[in-house]
């Protein structure tokens, strides 16, 4: 237990410190821009700041409230005594906001710029981890935890909006380019910083106080976070010129064009298989998802491993991520070489079968955290190659006219095949256990294979050149 405790201190400690190292490097930066500019003119005052100073933290900002109300939630209420049933049902909820991100975000821009939408959600950001905070030792712990993870929510939503419009207008196609291995490398640290990080501090703090004030001390670090970034960000983001509002065009005008690009979407050929593919090719791992977590740390006696919130924070924060991020290369490496066409059934069959880990620790139960760990990377790192075929379709069918826009739909669906099921997995594990629960969810890895082989992809596409 010393050398996990340790190891827990060390892997915060790095993280700690490798984000405030960027953050120091990030400030010298803005300070000599800074600086420089206020001995220039208005119009040199405009000179384009470095993308390495914000690049990394802003991607950053952008993972880790997504962390927060997709898992750190489900182990929150969990140590608050909610059942699976009522923990699943509530969370999936939280996917809402990014389902329907699509219908408002084209109106984002007829309010403020790319850069205000940034700054200020990371602000109300800030204040929605402060009210989970506040509300965690109140009567109305429960409806007040719902509303402010509503809150992070939507404000999550749209601050990915504005996080990735910007990112598109604030670099040239090259810097895009360059730096599109830089922003996915934070926002997986973000991702590892949430999944573990954060739980396995929760569990730390909880050897010297209670549940409910470690968890207060958590969300309200995560509030001094956002709101430090939301100040940062006020200095170092650059203003690029195609960051502009556009007062002179009407809410009619996009709305009409709006209505224009949604019905475009639904007649594109194959939309019915399209659909069925994004909602039903994940069911698998949607099913997994929100329970995979709750049977982690639930006790022996209801058919958990019982793993401690820093045990846990190792195995499914760091070891399942960086499980996934290797995948999720491999797969992108693969597709890229020889086409999606080529690598569908491989990433179909890596998507579902290592599920089966799931079907061994619920029935062998190991003691061992090696064995658990292993199991984990084994399952995260089937479902980030075999991801790779789920984003490289929704590219492919989001090719022609309105792209981005249709893009932005099949985002929607993606984060839609995660809320249904989540709905209903929580009551079908409270009512067969989690070991019947992992056989069935290998039973629904048919719907899968049966999606996958309906679908018509042009051999070429995904191959270098082809996206």
């Amino acid at each position: 237990m010393l050398t996990l405790h340790l190891f827990i201190f060390g892997y915060n400690s790095v993280f700690i410190l490798a984000f405030f190292f960027t953050f120091a490097n990030d400030v010298q930066i803005s300070a000599l821009f800074y600086s420089s500019s206020k001995r220039m003119s208005n119009q040199n005052s405009n000179k384009k700041i470095s993308p390495w100073a914000w690049v990394s933290t802003l991607y950053f900002a952008e993972g880790l409230p997504y962390a927060a109300v997709t898992l750190v939630s489900l182990v929150f209420y969990q140590q608050m005594g909610l059942t699976d049933a009522e923990i699943t049902f509530y969370t999936s909820w939280f996917y809402l906001p990014w389902v329907i991100k699509p219908l408002w975000s084209p109106f984002l821009d007829l309010i403020r710029t790319k850069r205000w939408w940034v700054l200020s959600m990371e602000m109300l950001l800030g204040a929605a981890f402060a009210g989970v905070a506040f509300t965690i030792n109140t009567s109305f712990w429960l409806q007040g935890t719902i509303c402010f993870f509503w809150l992070l929510a939507f404000s999550s939503a749209t601050h990915d909006v504005g996080a990735d419009g910007f990112y598109m207008l604030g670099l040239d196609a090259h810097e895009q380019t360059f730096f599109v291995g830089i922003r996915s490398t934070f926002y997986r640290i973000s991702m590892v910083v949430g999944k573990g990080g954060l739980v396995a501090l929760a569990g730390l703090l909880q050897e010297y106080m209670k549940v409910q004030l470690s968890w207060a001390l958590v969300f309200y670090g995560l509030a001094a976070i956002f709101i430090c970034l939301s100040l940062y960000h006020k200095y170092i983001l650059p203003k690029p010129a195609a960051d502009a509002e556009y007062p002179t065009l009407s809410s009619t005008e996009l709305l009409n064009e709006f209505v224009g690009t949604f019905a475009s979407f639904f007649r594109k050929r194959q939309i019915i298989m399209a659909i069925a593919f994004m909602l039903l090719f994940r069911l698998p791992e949607a099913l997994l998802n929100p329970v995979a977590p709750l049977f982690l740390r639930a006790d022996v006696a209801k058919g958990g491993l019982g793993l401690s919130l820093e045990a846990f924070g190792v195995a499914n924060g760091i070891v399942g991520v960086v499980g996934l991020l290797i995948g999720g290369i491999l797969g992108g490496l693969m597709a890229s070489k020889d086409g999606l066409k080529k690598w569908l059934w491989t990433m179909t069959f890596a998507i579902t079968l290592p599920n089966i880990a799931y079907v061994y620790l619920g029935f062998v139960m190991p003691q061992s955290i090696f064995a658990v760990s292993a199991a984990i990377f084994i399952e995260n790192f089937g479902y980030g190659f075999g991801f790779s075929a789920y984003m490289l379709f929704m590219l492919y069918f989001s090719q022609g006219e309105h792209k981005t826009s249709h893009y932005a739909l099949c985002t929607g669906f993606m984060a839609l095949s995660m809320m249904l099921p989540g709905f209903f997995a929580g009551a079908l594990a409270d009512a067969v256990g989690y070991n019947i629960f992992f056989v069935i969810v290998m039973a629904s890895c048919l719907f899968p294979f049966i999606v996958a082989s309906m679908l018509k992809i042009d051999p070429a596409f995904g191959k270098k050149g082809r996206i």
